[in-house]
């Protein structure tokens, strides 16, 4: 999943540092770059690692990187998740990862008084959380749960770029703001979209082994 993540956020970096320059200072995709080499650096290699260990640890990489709020919110993401996780524990079921990030959500709200509506990253983090949460809900298992967190987290990046921004840098340009995605949405959304493709694929191969 972190590997599929990063993969896109690299095929998309120029395009992320395109609209940071809308009203930022137009590096963006860079900090991203720098934090999903953070992310991978953590997860490589570590089959015993618990989930605790491992989440925390990329939560305090990624609040490393000279990124401003994305490594800030992200990193307190990440280790909001570890948080979920406790000692020991190596795995979760699709319920339980929903519980994992929803504590990654409230991590990131206990850095930051934006919401839903401000033009920021919790534009997609905070409706694909709220979606895995009811496919878990429901019943459904981890690829269809993912599949419907990227499709709302994608249509929350793109439902920002009618919004005008509220907070940051760009809150200074109020409605010139308008018709571009906020980055950090952008960001998200590509995200939740390698999370739920790895898995997706991962799924396949499975079913492709039974046959």
């Amino acid at each position: 999943m972190i590997v599929s993540a990063a993969t896109r956020i690299r095929e998309q970096q120029s395009r992320l540092s395109q609209l940071d320059c809308v009203a930022g200072d137009g590096d963006h995709g860079t900090t991203m770059l720098r934090i999903v080499d953070k992310l991978e650096a953590a997860f490589e290699n570590k089959p015993s690692a618990d989930l605790k260990t491992i989440f925390s640890e990329a939560g305090w990489n990624v609040m490393g990187c000279d990124g401003g709020a994305s490594s800030s919110l992200l990193g307190a993401f990440f280790l909001g998740i570890g948080e979920a996780a406790g000692a020991g524990i190596s795995s979760w079921d699709c319920r339980e990862f929903a519980f994992a990030l929803q504590a990654g959500l409230k991590a990131v709200e206990s850095q930051t008084k934006a919401r839903t509506g401000d033009k920021t990253l919790m534009d997609a983090l905070t409706p694909a959380i709220e979606s895995f949460d009811a496919e878990a809900r429901a019943g459904h298992d981890f690829a269809e749960a993912l599949q419907s967190s990227a499709q709302a987290a994608a249509a929350g990046a793109a439902a920002s770029a009618n919004m005008i921004a509220r907070f940051g840098r760009a809150r200074l340009l109020g409605e010139k703001t308008k018709g571009h995605q906020d980055p950090g949405a952008a960001s998200i959304a590509l995200i939740f979209e390698g999370f739920a493709a790895a898995i997706v694929e991962m799924k396949g191969e499975a079913a492709d082994a039974r046959r």
